[in-house]
């Protein structure tokens, strides 16, 4: 009898025929609307493995409800979506997809960089709206990239690759890591510095680390004091490291010049969120691995890690 499987989202046919060969799958059918809740805890109590997406909450309550569940296959590389203590204590595997997307998310949070300090959206709109009447010299003027210092917060596989690509545009690039990263700074001749510094020299704030407890509002209002009045911050991590009240109120003093936002703490965000209405915020629904080829291989692997755990093999990326 083949093993039940629930996948949450429509998935390519491909990966969900490479899935059938082994298992018995049911697949909630909308592309672009999350399985509601009350659907998604009545097919868990029947299913031997579950494929999710960030979108889906998997909290203990829903994993207690699982008696058959060995396996849950999160298609993104943060699992904060998921209660780990809850699967470990019951026994359950937890699998993501890291690698596959790093140089895809290292590309889209260098576009924002760029896209936010030389004012492309804004300046976009500002064409299409028929504003545009004359040149001026300083009208629509952005912030340099090549010479500026970008500060990278989380030296891990994707911020070693923003880092490669600021080398090419002649960044200086300084990084502060909860372990300090020596075989990088001498590949890629970046400088390990304490966070204070970081925020006090660089031009670019880039967050990079994962979302957990510790890194909760990690930027705050104090460190918006401390960075410099010029400084744009990009995150493409996850929203919850970054307080957006304070945010907000540092981009509207003038604290700092400009944020580029791939992730919000409560997604999908509102439109009217008071960080959409400022002119001088990129802001972009959560698409930092959203090339097609990159999306197909998440999902790919994510399918592998399923597979491999329910044949009671060892997956490739196992979180618990």
């Amino acid at each position: 009898m083949k093993p039940k499987v629930f996948i949450t989202r429509k998935i390519n046919q491909e990966i969900v025929a490479k899935m059938e060969e082994f298992c018995e799958v049911s697949m909630w059918e909308e592309e672009e609307v999350p399985v509601p809740r009350d659907i998604l805890m009545e097919k868990i109590k029947d299913v031997d493995g579950l494929f999710c997406l960030l979108t889906e909450t998997i909290d203990e309550e829903l994993l207690e409800t699982a008696p058959h569940l060995k396996v849950v296959s999160n298609m993104a590389v943060g699992y904060n979506n998921i209660d780990i203590d809850a699967a470990k204590k019951l026994g359950i595997t937890v699998t993501n997809t890291p690698g596959v997307l790093t140089e895809t998310t290292a590309d889209l949070t260098f576009a924002l960089l760029m896209a936010t300090s030389r004012r492309i959206v804004e300046a976009s709109s500002y064409l299409k709206e028929g504003k545009w009447k004359t040149w001026s010299p300083m009208q629509l003027t952005g912030q340099d990239i090549h010479g500026a210092t970008l500060g990278i917060i989380g030296m891990g596989r994707i911020g070693s690759a923003v880092a490669k690509r600021a080398l090419g545009f002649d960044m200086n690039v300084i990084y502060h890591n909860r372990k300090r990263v020596s075989k990088l700074e001498e590949e890629l001749d970046v400088k390990y510095v304490e966070m204070d510094h970081l925020l006090k020299n660089s031009d670019f704030v880039c967050v990079m680390v994962p979302y957990t407890k510790e890194t909760d509002k990690l930027i705050s209002k104090r460190e918006f004091d401390l960075m410099k009045d010029t400084a744009i911050l990009i995150n493409t991590a996850r929203g919850g490291i970054v307080d957006e009240q304070a945010l907000y109120a540092a981009l509207i003093s003038n604290k700092i010049w400009g944020a580029g936002l791939d992730v919000f703490e409560n997604e999908p965000v509102s439109v009217d969120h008071p960080l959409l209405s400022l002119d001088n915020v990129v802001a972009i629904p959560h698409i930092g691995s959203a090339s097609i080829k990159t999306r197909l291989k998440m999902a790919e692997v994510a399918a592998d890690n399923l597979i491999k755990s329910l044949k009671n093999e060892e997956p490739e990326c196992v979180v618990v």
